[in-house]
């Protein structure tokens, strides 16, 4: 099945702004495009609108003149559905009520030709309850754009229960000559990306409500250490609180509630509060004209160790005694014996988080996982309450020996990137298991979708078969509520043989 032809005409029906964002896609890529909506003139305002962007891309050097003025030519108005009766594609991007849009399909079925697919932005509904009213809904299909549709280039293709393999094929392949990159996604809570995604809030939310560190402090931390491109608390600030929070809410309803994806009371209270972030002027963080941003908590300088002694495997941090020597700290071997710990000159141990807390562990800090740990512009470390304050210097003054910023947090199982990184892993591990999408396609999706430096399976690939599930293990010993329980598809990855392990001769 190959893509859309060129000539055919591609309908979108409601012109907000992933709705205008489709129609520009379609519009670049060479289709003639029809722009329908309820509310009279609105679909002539977006034409215009459109029109306007195209205008500022030929300025910006990104469209040629004649390109603009063809697309311009190709790009119409219908003052009703039966103008879509052509279309060869017809996207709806309405209103995210379920009643609503099954009354657009319905109506749109009865008006298109029966080779029209017929295709749903929604990015919280059922793709399979959306294609419920329509009498043939093997040719409905989810075509969930991010915003701005025309910059992002991931386009997650969602079949619902009654989707016919050759129409996700033709969306696919559409989506795909149309410069973007689409993966295939089963109909999904969250589809791939807001399903996977939920741990990367939820975790920095629960560390907030645990006080184990502030918004700046936690959001610094994610992306110095852990590679993120933005905080959590950021980031929902630029979504929007109550905009996070209704996806949030979406995924944990069509779960059943499931405690994996419960929502945060701290999100729920700032909601309630009117600071929706961004667009409201405030939300964790002040905004407008001369709000400061509070500064992450960073450790005052200390003098670092004259030597370590490595004792055990380290893990995801094996790069540390190579990084150490290179800033002239004298490494000694202790043995390769027990759990990896860099043993420090006050008879301290600082030790890679595991789920643990570190009030367990005696007198020791934990040091939180890193993206890279040469890259890396900040370290969190914890001790426990009434560790010897030596013990923290010295764990403090060796990581500044490495150029880190230091962040001293509370003793929070799996701390900060730890357990937020394993938990993304789970749930990856977890989709995959149902069918939801290939390992492949959720790596590009979680890439694509919300920058993530790594797509989860690299990203567990390279920490280790056993890793997040052993985390996660300890985690949830510690905090049974049920939200960082391994997922089955994690148990059995991390206690599968290798090709070479137990097999018969």
């Amino acid at each position: 099945m190959t893509a859309l032809d060129l000539d055919s005409p591609v309908g979108v029906v409601g012109t907000g702004t992933m709705g205008q964002g489709i129609a520009q896609v379609a519009l670049v890529a060479g289709h003639p495009v029809r722009l329908h909506d309820a509310v009279p003139g609105r679909a002539g305002q977006a034409a215009e609108a459109i029109g306007a962007r195209l205008d500022r891309l030929v300025e910006k050097g990104r469209l040629g003149g004649a390109e603009r003025d063809a697309a311009r030519a190709r790009l119409a108005p219908a003052g009703s559905l039966a103008e879509l009766a052509g279309c060869g594609l017809v996207v709806e991007a309405v209103v995210e009520r379920l009643d609503a849009k099954q009354e657009l399909l319905r109506a749109l079925e009865s008006v298109v030709g029966e080779g029209c697919l017929l295709a749903t932005n929604t990015s919280s509904l059922s793709v399979t309850a959306v294609g419920g009213a329509l009498d043939g809904p093997e040719r409905f299909v989810g075509l969930h754009f991010f915003n701005p549709a025309p910059l992002l280039p991931l386009v997650e293709v969602v079949s619902g229960f009654a989707t016919a393999p050759a129409a996700a094929t033709r969306a696919y392949e559409t989506a795909r000559a149309w410069g973007k990159t689409p993966v295939y996604c089963a109909d999904t809570p969250g589809f791939i990306v807001n399903r996977i995604a939920r741990p990367f809030y939820a975790e920095a939310f629960a560390v907030y409500e645990a006080r184990g560190a502030d918004p700046a402090t936690v959001d610094a931390v994610l992306r110095e250490s852990g590679g993120f491109r933005m905080g959590a608390f950021e980031l929902t600030d630029l979504i929007g609180q109550d905009v996070n929070e209704s996806v949030t809410h979406s995924v944990w309803r069509s779960f059943f509630r499931d405690a994996r994806f419960t929502p945060s009371l701290a999100q729920r209270r700032l909601v309630e509060s009117g600071r929706l972030g961004r667009k409201s002027g405030r939300g964790w963080y002040a905004y407008g004209e001369g709000a400061e941003r509070p500064a992450p908590h960073t450790a005052a300088p200390a003098d670092p160790p004259a030597h370590v002694v490595v004792t055990g495997d380290l893990g995801p941090a094996a790069d540390l005694p190579g990084l150490l020597r290179e800033a002239g700290i004298e490494v000694r071997e202790g043995g390769t014996e027990g759990a990896g710990a860099l043993l420090l000159p006050g008879g301290g141990r600082l030790r890679l988080a595991d789920g643990r807390t570190s009030a367990e562990l005696g007198d020791a800090v934990q040091f939180d996982l890193a993206l890279d740990y040469r890259a890396a512009g900040r370290i969190a470390l914890a001790g426990r309450p009434g560790a010897a304050p030596r013990t923290l210097a010295e764990a403090t003054g060796l990581f500044q020996a490495l150029g880190k910023e230091v962040s001293v947090v509370g003793d929070v199982p799996g701390m900060i990137v730890a357990r937020t990184v394993a938990r993304i892993v789970d749930l990856a591990h977890d989709a995959v298991a149902q069918g939801v999408a290939t390992r492949e396609d959720v790596d590009t999706a979680m890439r694509l979708g919300v920058n993530y430096p790594l797509g989860p399976f690299a990203w567990g690939d390279r920490l280790g078969r056993r890793w997040a599930h052993a985390l996660l293990t300890e985690v949830h010993r510690r905090d049974p509520a049920g939200r960082c329980v391994p997922s089955l598809a994690l148990h059995r990855h991390a206690h599968a043989c290798d090709a070479t392990e137990g097999s018969s001769p």
